[in-house]
């Protein structure tokens, strides 16, 4: 995990899979990459109940901000296994993005990994970054 570098979201992805994939809880967790879009740290941001999760900008940005990262990658796994993204999931990743551009710490993706080897990147399919 530490080190490597993340360009694709399928990188991402499989990187965070045997982290995620077979949770009975969603998981919300943040990469912290330095310059090179290299791991420079892991945070679990929040857990939830089997289908939701509560996620505000403060608890994501902290982790990054303290360790001077200079990007970030936001995941998450959807216990279903569907890695549709929900409305929520939508609006989680504009509020994060926008926070990002504001403390200069920008939000690069959203993964959302299901069962399988499936994900969905959110800069991918709804295109907000």
């Amino acid at each position: 995990l530490y080190g490597s570098q993340v360009r694709m979201a399928g990188a991402v992805a499989s990187l965070l899979r045997p982290h995620l994939e077979h949770e009975t809880q969603e998981r919300f967790v943040a990469l912290l990459l330095n310059g090179k879009h290299r791991v420079m740290g892991f945070a679990e941001v929040s857990r939830g109940t089997l289908t939701a999760s509560l996620v505000h900008p403060r608890e994501v940005f902290a982790p990054a901000l303290r360790e001077h990262a200079a990007a970030i990658i936001v995941a998450h796994n959807h216990p279903s296994g569907d890695p549709e993204p929900s409305h929520e999931d939508i609006e989680v990743t504009r509020r994060l993005h926008e926070a990002g551009k504001l403390l200069g710490v920008p939000l690069l993706d959203h993964i959302i990994v299901g069962e399988g080897g499936s994900f969905t990147s959110l800069r991918e399919r709804v295109g907000l970054m």
